[in-house]
């Protein structure tokens, strides 16, 4: 366990460097140590661990679902395997955001979810597996040492919606069906090993919430309070760029809805929307808030509200992507979607970055 937390407290070494992506470093921010504490202090407690929490009930749940299909196949087991396929995924989008820390050590981002995939290289892989009835695919734990693309919820997806799943209806016991059993096991062993790691009071619990000069991740609450903004910034860049440009970069331009997230099972929107409701949670539990000037605070507000509105945005374009993206009227709420997206970072970057004291010329964005 000492190792493992040794390298989550390394991991948080490039959150410091958020303050290096402008032409110059990013001035010293001052904000009182206290009002600093609580609001990571709520961030951890009151988004992160929750959001880790959840996602391993989630997969438990899943994969309680996926062994009933197996023992009893039915359609009625079928579907109620992938609806909780979706709310495994929107587990997860949740907490995506946080794309800092532990998550993105040992390849635990990628070993849950493998994407963008622009090559198809989970799909000829989970094939592959497919084609051979490869036994070790079946076990959770041989599984998590195979390729990322094979064991985490894009891999799951195509078992539970892709060509030739509808046998998981009538087969007993499947390699299919046991495969994506293992799927569901491997999310939530990865989903245990965070959750852990972020419950260790000694561990990366005390360099989130105490920052100080012998801190390996912040040294000054202005260093963890930019790191914090940074995970938002960047949480809605990836919206914008992973979730939608990936298959509609705007209107006039070539579409790819097959490239999109989840096309198959048609969550490609509740997983925006979890998303999304992840950026204004961690916004709202955190109380960034209150380390604003009182006439500067109306920008937060502003986000939360632009923020529901995008959610609300996607529950009314064509979950069928390849008809959204020919509709005229679906063109126009994703065009909102890519504009409102931009929009939103720059109240963050701009507005909330500002207000704090991070100059005009600092900037977290990827150079849009």
């Amino acid at each position: 366990m000492r190792r493992i937390l040794a390298a989550g407290l390394l991991s948080l070494l490039p959150l410091s460097a958020f303050a290096q992506e402008a032409d110059n470093a990013a001035p010293a921010v001052a904000l009182p140590e206290a009002e600093v504490t609580k609001v990571m202090t709520a961030a951890v407690d009151g988004f992160i661990r929750p959001g880790y929490d959840a996602l391993g009930v989630s997969a438990e749940a899943m994969a309680a679902s996926m062994k009933t299909l197996c023992d009893a196949p039915s359609k009625a087991n079928l579907a109620a395997s992938r609806t909780e396929f979706g709310k495994l995924a929107a587990s997860w989008a949740h907490i995506e955001i946080v794309r800092v820390g532990p998550v993105i050590e040992q390849n635990r981002f990628e070993r849950i979810l493998f994407y963008p995939d622009r090559k198809s290289t989970g799909l000829k892989q989970v094939q592959a597996i497919l084609s051979k009835s490869d036994e070790t695919a079946t076990d959770a734990k041989t599984l998590g040492t195979k390729s990322v693309a094979t064991q985490g919820l894009g891999a799951l997806e195509y078992l539970l919606f892709g060509t030739g799943s509808e046998t998981l209806a009538a087969d007993k016991n499947s390699f299919r069906c046991r495969y994506g059993a293992a799927v569901a096991g491997n999310v939530g062993n990865v989903a245990k090993e965070l959750s852990d790691i972020w419950d260790a009071p000694d561990g990366i619990q005390k360099a989130w919430e105490q920052p100080g000069p012998d801190n390996p991740a912040f040294r000054t609450g202005g260093e963890a309070i930019t790191a914090l903004l940074g995970i938002l910034v960047h949480g809605a860049e990836a919206v914008r760029d992973q979730r939608i440009e990936t298959f509609y970069k705007g209107a006039d331009k070539v579409t790819f809805p097959k490239q999109a997230l989840f096309w198959r099972s048609e969550n490609t929107w509740p997983m925006v929307a979890a998303n999304l409701s992840g950026l204004s949670s961690l916004l709202e539990k955190s109380g960034m808030v209150a380390l604003l000037d009182e006439k500067d605070r109306p920008v937060v507000s502003a986000i939360h509200v632009q923020l529901k509105a995008m959610t609300d945005l996607t529950a009314k374009i064509d979950p069928d992507l390849e008809k959204a993206v020919v509709n005229p009227a679906d063109r126009k709420k994703l065009d909102a979607l890519l504009a409102d997206g931009k929009d939103v970072i720059a109240k963050l970057n701009d507005g909330y970055g500002g207000a704090i004291g991070l100059s005009s010329g600092f900037s977290f964005a990827d150079g849009d």
